[in-house]
C-alpha cells in the first residue's frame, strides 16, 4: 500500500489554481497502474507540409489554457488519504512540446516511446507532443497522453484548438456526410436481437502466437499502422435506414479476424464443444465536439456478444475466404445487437461496482489493493478485445501551409488478459487502422500476420452490388 505514493511526490512549478476529485474511471485507472503495461493513448496525425516550431509550440500552449482541465497533476498522496485528487494548474510544469532530431529513424523512435514511457502524473499536463520533420517536406505530430487522465478524443479536441489558433482558420467540427440514396433496402426488424449466448460464459482468448519471440527488458507494446479502403455498403433508400454501419462491419471484421486467428492457433481449434464466444467492447463517446467538449475520460463502454449463431456458422465464417452468405447473416444480426445496445439508456461508464469501489470510505490504498485483486479475479471474463472506431475526425485541423492530415492513427493500451486492441479512423476515404499488442501474447511477425488477417476479414464485408446484406 506504501506504493500508492511512488513517482507522484517530486515538486513542481506551476501554480494550483483548483482541486478536483479522480473522477472514477480515473480512479479504477490509477489503482490498477503497472509499470510494465505503460497506459499511454498514441495519436498520430501526418500533414503534407512543414510545421513552423516556434509557432505551434505557442499554438499549442495556448490551446492547453483555452482546455484547463488538461493542465493538471495528480497531487502527493499517501496510501490512508481518501480520496485522488488532480491539482489545475495555471500553466504547465514542463514544456509539452517536443522537436527532435530530423533522422530516417527519428518516427519509429517516437512511436516506440509512445508505446514504452507514459507522460508522468506528477507533472501538468500528462500530455506529450512529438513534432518529426519528414524526408518528404511533410510533417507527423504524434501525441501521446496518459489513459488516467485523458482519453483520445479530448486530446484530438485540444489539437483542434491548436490548429485554430496557429492557422487561423475556422476547425469547428462538420456535421456529419449524408450518403445519397439509392435503391430500397431491406430494414432489419428492430425488436429481432439475435442471442448473445449465455451470459456468464467465460470470452474467447486470442491464441498467443507460436514460436513467437517475446520483447523482454523493456515495457510497452507492439503495434502495426496500416490503412484499408472503407468496404462498401448498399446504398440508403428515402426514410430507410441502412442495414448496417460501417462500425458494423469492423466489428463483424474484428470477429472475423479473431476466430479465423484462433482456427489456426488455437490448440484444438476454437470451435468444438466448449468453444468460447467472442466478445467485442466498444466504447461509446456522447460528448459535444465543439469548444465546450467535457475534457478528460469520457467514454464508456459496451459489450457486444456474440452467440450460438455465430457457432453454428464457425466453419463457413472462418474459410479462407468466409462464405460471403455467412458474413452476410453475421452482419445483420450485429446490426441488430448494436442498435439494441445504442437504443438502451446510458449506464454508467464501468457500472455500479466502479462507483461502490470508489466511494471515498476507505484509504486509497485499501481501496486500490481490493480493486486490483478484483480485477485479477475477473480477468478470464474480460472481454476477447476492444474496438474502438473513432470514426470521421470531425475537426479540419487545418494548420494552414502545412495542410491538412492525410492520416491519422489513435492507438490504446494493449494489456493482458486481452492482450490486443484495434483502433480504426476514417481519413479521407480510407481507414486507419492500429493494432496494438502485449508482447506478452504476440511479436511484430505476428502482429503482421494478423493485420492482414484484419485487411482480408474486412474486405470479406463489402457489399458487392447484389441485394443487401
Amino acid at each position: 500500500m506504501g506504493q500508492q505514493s511512488h513517482g507522484i511526490n517530486e515538486p513542481s512549478r506551476g501554480i494550483v489554481v483548483a482541486r478536483v476529485p479522480f473522477p472514477v474511471v480515473d480512479e479504477v485507472s490509477r489503482h490498477c497502474l503497472d509499470e510494465g503495461h505503460p497506459e499511454t493513448v498514441h495519436i498520430e496525425v501526418h500533414l503534407p507540409g512543414r510545421i513552423d516550431p516556434a509557432r505551434l509550440r505557442t499554438a499549442f500552449h495556448r490551446a492547453l489554457a483555452r482546455h484547463p482541465r488538461v493542465l493538471m497533476r495528480q497531487a502527493p498522496v499517501r496510501w490512508w488519504h481518501r480520496r485522488y485528487t488532480w491539482q489545475l494548474t495555471a500553466a504547465p510544469d514542463v514544456d509539452p512540446v517536443d522537436f527532435p532530431p530530423p533522422g530516417p529513424d527519428a518516427l519509429a523512435r517516437a512511436r516506440q516511446r509512445a508505446l514504452d514511457d507514459s507522460p508522468p502524473l506528477h507533472a501538468s499536463p500528462p500530455v506529450r507532443l512529438t513534432v518529426i520533420a519528414q524526408a518528404d517536406g511533410g510533417t507527423v505530430l504524434l501525441l501521446t497522453l496518459h489513459h488516467t487522465a485523458l482519453d483520445g478524443p479530448a486530446c484530438l479536441r485540444v489539437l483542434a484548438t491548436a490548429a485554430e489558433l496557429y492557422s487561423g482558420a475556422d476547425n469547428s467540427p462538420a456535421p456529419p456526410p449524408v450518403r445519397a440514396a439509392g435503391p430500397r433496402t431491406e430494414r432489419p426488424q428492430a425488436d429481432d436481437v439475435p442471442d448473445a449466448g449465455p451470459r456468464f460464459s467465460r470470452p474467447a482468448r486470442i491464441a498467443a502466437a507460436p514460436g513467437r519471440v517475446p520483447r523482454t527488458g523493456r515495457p510497452g507494446n507492439g503495434m502495426l499502422l496500416t490503412e484499408l479502403p472503407i468496404p462498401a455498403r448498399p446504398p440508403r433508400a428515402p426514410g430507410r435506414v441502412a442495414p448496417y454501419t460501417v462500425n458494423d462491419q469492423l466489428l463483424v471484421a474484428t470477429w472475423l479476424m479473431v476466430a479465423r486467428w484462433n482456427r489456426l492457433h488455437a490448440p484444438g481449434g476454437p470451435h468444438g464443444p466448449a468453444a468460447a464466444p467472442v466478445v467485442l467492447t466498444m466504447p461509446v463517446d456522447d460528448r459535444p465536439r465543439g469548444a465546450e467538449m467535457p475534457i478528460g475520460n469520457g467514454t464508456r463502454l459496451l459489450t457486444v456478444g456474440f452467440g450460438p449463431e455465430e457457432r453454428r456458422d464457425a466453419g463457413p465464417l472462418t474459410a479462407d475466404p468466409p462464405d460471403p452468405e455467412a458474413v452476410a447473416r453475421l452482419l445483420r444480426r450485429t446490426a441488430a445487437r448494436t442498435r439494441a445496445l445504442k437504443a438502451a439508456p446510458p449506464g454508467r461508464q464501468l457500472g455500479f461496482a466502479s462507483v461502490v469501489l470508489t466511494a471515498p470510505v476507505l484509504p486509497v490504498g485499501l481501496r486500490g489493493a481490493v480493486t486490483r485483486a478484483l480485477r485479477a479475479a475477473a480477468a478470464p471474463w474480460t472481454s476477447t478485445t476492444l474496438l474502438s472506431n473513432i470514426g470521421r475526425i470531425p475537426y479540419p485541423l487545418d494548420f494552414g501551409a502545412a495542410g491538412r492530415p492525410t492520416a491519422v492513427w489513435f492507438s490504446a493500451p494493449a494489456r493482458m488478459p486481452r492482450g490486443l486492441t484495434v483502433t480504426t479512423v476514417s481519413v479521407a476515404g480510407r481507414i486507419q487502422l492500429a493494432l496494438r499488442w502485449s508482447p506478452a501474447l504476440l511479436d511484430d511477425a505476428a502482429g503482421a500476420r494478423l493485420g492482414a488477417l484484419f485487411r482480408s476479414s474486412l474486405a470479406a464485408t463489402a457489399w458487392t452490388g447484389g441485394a443487401a446484406r
